[in-house]
């Protein structure tokens, strides 16, 4: 199989300190709890003294082991599964990632599964793991092999979780080294693939609750659930992957929402969009959401599988048909009406002039919101665009671009906003660099090869994986400057991240903890 076919897919709590993760900024050399660092989503971080050279060692003989004394600005390495597309976060000295079960930790346990591993973020050492089971539904819910897509966001003790399986989940994080800790008990059952319960150990998940979106909710997930939820205060919002079935022109589910918001202590369903998204959707509602104050009043930012950005009360409210609801504010076309539609018909959807849905993640940023549209890369290549838009839309259903930039193809890459500049990355292999308050070109970089990861932008760098296995380096400045180019030699289609002054990057096979003289 491919790495484009296998795609399809990759794309792609009871809390403790509960304002945590809605109320931090971005990163200031601190840890990296959630999927791009804060609730903004913006992938920056104030770290310093990163590595830009970097030698990641050869392999120890008859081993999938790195030899650490071959390998330069290297902390630790641990070895992951045979794929890995859900990005690391990093909490409370414990780093997080999502992969498959190529590898076993569990010797017992073998076989394809979802696996979320944990490490000790100092030495790498293995601390526990969450083993999913796979849905027996293949390629049309449950993509083999492609592993755990989340990325899990840790708020105190707890972490939250979207399984392979499209359940919302809430995870002790010291596993189950303190004891089996909430209302779920039967994680020996939970984690057996052939029904024999799992023998349980310190390295395994305690899980809190679960909420099962494909049954309470009637959703269906199209190739994999793939959101990395979002902590306010006491609430979690989770989007549902609900999508198209295998003939990719049915939705089985038209009615059942693309975004929901749970209580965080109890994994109970306290609210669901209620603007369709799902009746118009064009593969899959994979996107992540987003928080911010707009001019001082809070905002749920999210794009949607639709093609449209929305911005939505936060608090969940009771809506004209009795149920509870996210109060949708506005709603902003991200395809211009010439992807749309030509001489009044409509463009047919996975063609290169066709519309596209939001698979990146929206950034929130001084009133603005930035949204971009791209596809499964198994679509290849085609028209895209970035806006900025007006997120406070106050008393106007209709969201309105403050500017939009139409030279660029298709992305599934989040932007990283920095020093009056907004990064990103497109599909085909190019980065762009543009005026934030303008979105005036400042210069574009090729790096040769797909792109399915996103910028981040750490000690005036920007970090930009892609599919050979490269992290091209390039100076955080309006003027472009090369820095260096990393060979990991093995593909990356996660996104690096920057936690307490060490930069992590995770290949397909192999998670890297990255420092200047980390090996020394």
């Amino acid at each position: 199989m491919s790495h484009r076919n296998i795609y399809s897919i990759a794309i792609a709590a009871i809390a403790l300190g509960g304002n945590l993760l809605a109320h931090q900024h971005e990163s200031h050399g601190s840890d990296w709890p959630l999927w791009g660092g804060s609730p903004s989503r913006n992938m920056v971080s104030e770290a310093e003294n990163l590595p830009a050279e970097v030698n990641p060692g050869k392999r120890a003989a008859g081993s999938e082991d790195i030899d650490m004394s071959t390998t330069e600005n290297v902390l630790w390495v641990a070895k992951l599964g045979s794929q890995a597309y859900g990005n690391v976060t990093v909490a409370g000295g414990r780093v997080y990632a999502g992969t498959n079960n190529e590898s076993p930790r569990d010797a017992k346990q073998v076989g394809d599964r979802g696996v979320l591993m944990v490490f000790n973020e100092k030495t790498g050492a293995f601390e526990w793991q969450l083993l999913i089971p796979k849905l027996g539904a293949g390629k049309v819910s449950d993509w083999e092999y492609v592993g755990l897509c989340s990325s899990p966001a840790i708020d105190g003790d707890f972490v939250y979780i979207v399984t392979n399986r499209g359940e919302a989940m809430c995870l002790d994080a010291n596993g189950l080294a303190n004891g089996n800790d909430g209302p779920f008990q039967d994680e020996a059952k939970y984690m057996s693939a052939n029904g024999e319960p799992v023998e349980l150990t310190d390295q395994h998940a305690d899980i809190i609750w679960v909420f099962d979106m494909r049954e309470e909710l009637g959703v269906f997930p199209h190739n994999v659930s793939s959101c990395s939820p979002l902590v306010v205060d006491d609430l979690l919002y989770v989007s549902t992957s609900n999508g198209v079935d295998w003939s990719h022109n049915n939705i089985p589910a038209p009615f059942s929402p693309a975004l929901v918001a749970i209580d965080k202590k109890t994994g109970e369903l306290l609210g669901e969009e209620a603007s369709q998204v799902s009746e118009r959707v064009l593969h899959a509602s994979w996107s992540s959401p987003a928080y911010g104050e707009i001019n001082g009043t809070p905002r749920i930012i999210w794009g949607g599988g639709d093609g449209f950005c929305y911005g939505f009360d936060p608090k969940p409210v009771v809506g004209p048909d009795g149920y509870e609801i996210l109060k949708e504010v506005w709603r902003y076309d991200c395809n211009p009406p010439e992807y749309r539609a030509k001489e009044g018909k409509p463009i047919k959807y996975a063609t290169y002039p066709g519309p596209s849905e939001v698979i990146s993640t929206v950034v929130v940023h001084e009133n603005r919101a930035y949204a971009s549209i791209g596809q499964d890369p198994e679509h290849g290549d085609g028209v895209g665009m970035l806006s900025a838009i007006d997120a406070s839309g106050e008393g106007d259903l209709t969201g309105k671009a403050i500017w939009t930039y139409k030279d660029m193809g298709r992305t599934v890459s989040t932007p990283s906003i920095y020093n009056g500049m907004i990064f990103v990355a497109e599909y085909d292999g190019d980065i762009h660099c543009l005026d934030l308050e303008t979105g005036k070109v400042n210069w574009v970089h090729a790096t040769d090869s797909r792109i399915w990861g996103s910028t981040m932008v750490a000690d005036g760098k920007v970090y930009l994986p892609n599919e050979d296995g490269q992290v091209v380096v390039l100076a955080a400045t309006k003027e472009k400057k090369e820095l260096a180019t990393i060979e990991f030699y093995t593909p990356i289609y996660s996104s690096p991240v920057v936690a307490n002054d060490v930069l992590y990057v995770a290949t397909q096979t192999h998670l890297y903890a990255l420092k200047k003289g980390g090996n020394e």
